[in-house]
């Protein structure tokens, strides 16, 4: 077994949300990387190939149904492991992020206790 690093893209167009998930998971052993937006997400999946992306759902220019949709049409980017991590907690949100190609949901604020317990458990179901 190697010691690679699993890598996480965190995508959000909140800085205050990319950073305290960052200060989370600095301490866990990932490679961690960010996009501000989901055509910057585009360039850095295409080019890094994450194991596990935590998608913001309300962003500018592509949002996170959308852009997880898109990821899950591609033959290369559909088996990377999409997790929505959104403020959008209403009735029918978590339906439609799972619909949309996401394997989990999580609302923020984010949990700061259990979050790193809820990534090493996403990175380590299969779908």
């Amino acid at each position: 077994m190697g010691t690679d690093k699993k890598k996480i893209l965190i995508v959000d167009d909140n800085a205050d949300s990319r950073e305290l998930v960052m200060k989370i998971l600095r301490n866990k052993n990932y490679q961690l990387s960010t996009a501000i937006d989901g055509e910057d997400a585009l360039d850095k999946i295409n080019e890094d190939k994450p194991d596990l992306i935590l998608m913001d759902i309300s962003m500018p220019k592509i949002d996170g149904y959308e852009l997880t949709r898109r990821l899950k049409k591609q033959e290369a980017l559909r088996d990377i492991k999409v997790i929505a991590l959104t403020a959008h907690a209403m009735r029918g949100d978590k339906e439609k992020a799972l619909a949309s190609g996401c394997l989990g949901y999580i609302t923020k604020p984010i949990n700061v206790r259990i979050f790193g317990e809820q990534i090493e458990f996403f990175l380590t179901t299969s779908d």
